[in-house]
C-alpha cells in the first residue's frame, strides 16, 4: 500500500549551483518528502525558495557556486538576498519562510558533513508586521454610529450606545479614554461652537480634543433619558447598574453589529480611532496636528495609525465626518 511520501512529487526546479549542491538539495528534498513528512504545498515553497537563492547567490558571486562557496558565504551575502527580495517587493511572510528554507537546508548539508556555515545563525530572521486595526471605510463608519443604537432594549441604553462610538470616531478616542470621562468633564454651557474636552490619555498625558456639535448633541441626549445620577465625580457613560461602563459591553455590541451589518472583523472599538486619524490625513489634516490629538508621543505611531493605500484615500469623504454631513 503507497503510504503519504509515495503520494509527493518531488518538484524539480532548477538548481543553480555546482553538481554536488544540486545533488544535496534532491536528497534534501526527498528528506523533507519522506522524513519530514513535508505537504505538497510546503515541498513546493520550500524548493522555489532555495532554488531562487541559489540564483541570486550565482549572479551575486559571479559564478554557479559549490560547497565551498556556500561554506564560506557571509551574512553579508545572507543579508544582500534578502533586501533583493525586499527590493521585489515581497512581503516579510514570505521571507521568513525563505530563510526557513534556506536554513533547513544549511542543516542537511551540515548533518552530511558536506559544508558548515556559522554566518546563517546569526543571521536574524524578518519580522512579520503584526496586523493591527484597520480603519473602516466612511460609510462603514456612518453604518456603525446610525445602527448601533438599534440592538439595545431600552432608549437610554440605546442613545448611551450612539454616543459613545459618536465620541470615539469623532474625537478619535482610545475605548479607556472614552469610558474614563465624568460629568464634570463635559464643558459648561451651551456654547457648542469651540467646545473640548481634556482627556488624561496614557501615562497620565493630558490632551484638548475638539468635541463636535453632532457629538455634544449625541452625548446631551443621552444624558437626557440616562436614569442614574449625574454628580460631576460620576462616569458619564455607565452600565444598567449605574457604575462605569464596562468595555466588554461595547466590545460585544459592536461584535454583534459586525453581523447585523456584515461588516469585516477590523470593526472594533478601537478601529474607529484608526478611522478617525486616517479620515482627517484625507481630509487634508496635518500628520502633527493628528499626533496631538490622538495624544501620541511618538510621529512614528501616528504614521501607522494612518497607513491607507491609494484606494482608501481616494474613497475620503468631502468632510471629516459622516453625520457632520447632516
Amino acid at each position: 500500500m503507497a503510504g503519504p511520501a509515495d503520494l509527493i512529487e518531488t518538484p524539480r526546479v532548477h538548481f543553480a549551483a555546482a553538481a554536488p549542491v544540486v545533488e544535496a538539495a534532491r536528497r534534501w528534498q526527498h528528506w523533507l518528502a519522506v522524513e519530514r513528512r513535508a505537504s505538497q504545498n510546503t515541498l513546493d515553497a520550500y524548493s522555489r525558495d532555495l532554488a531562487a537563492f541559489l540564483a541570486f547567490i550565482t549572479g551575486h558571486l559571479g559564478g554557479e557556486p559549490g560547497l565551498e562557496e556556500l561554506a564560506n558565504l557571509r551574512v553579508a551575502d545572507f543579508r544582500a538576498w534578502l533586501a533583493h527580495r525586499i527590493m521585489k517587493g515581497i512581503g516579510q511572510r514570505s521571507n521568513s519562510r525563505a530563510l526557513s528554507s534556506v536554513r533547513s537546508f544549511f542543516k542537511r548539508l551540515d548533518h552530511e558533513d558536506l559544508c558548515h556555515n556559522p554566518a546563517l545563525a546569526l543571521l536574524q530572521t524578518p519580522r512579520a508586521k503584526p496586523a493591527g486595526p484597520r480603519p473602516l471605510s466612511h460609510d462603514q463608519a456612518r453604518a456603525v454610529i446610525d445602527t448601533v443604537g438599534s440592538l439595545a432594549e431600552t432608549e437610554w441604553v440605546s442613545k448611551r450606545d450612539t454616543a459613545l462610538v459618536a465620541l470615539l470616531y469623532g474625537a478619535g478616542l482610545r475605548i479607556g479614554e472614552a469610558l474614563g470621562l465624568n460629568h464634570r468633564d463635559l464643558p459648561a454651557g451651551d456654547d457648542r461652537a469651540d467646545a473640548s474636552l481634556l482627556i488624561t490619555g496614557k501615562g497620565g498625558k493630558q490632551r484638548m480634543v475638539p468635541l463636535l456639535s453632532v457629538v455634544r448633541i449625541a452625548i446631551d441626549e443621552y444624558l437626557a433619558v440616562c436614569p442614574h445620577t449625574a454628580e460631576p465625580g460620576d462616569p458619564m457613560f455607565v452600565g444598567v447598574r449605574g457604575g462605569r461602563l464596562n468595555p466588554r459591553i461595547i466590545q460585544g455590541t459592536l461584535q454583534t453589529l459586525r453581523g447585523a451589518l456584515g461588516l469585516p472583523a477590523n470593526a472594533t472599538p478601537h478601529a474607529l480611532r484608526h478611522s478617525f486619524a486616517t479620515h482627517m490625513l484625507a481630509g487634508g489634516a496635518k500628520m502633527r496636528d493628528i499626533q496631538e490629538l490622538l495624544g501620541h508621543a511618538s510621529l512614528s505611531t501616528t504614521q501607522q495609525y494612518t497607513e491607507v493605500d491609494a484606494e482608501r484615500l481616494l474613497e475620503s469623504y468631502d468632510a471629516a465626518h459622516p453625520r457632520a454631513r447632516g
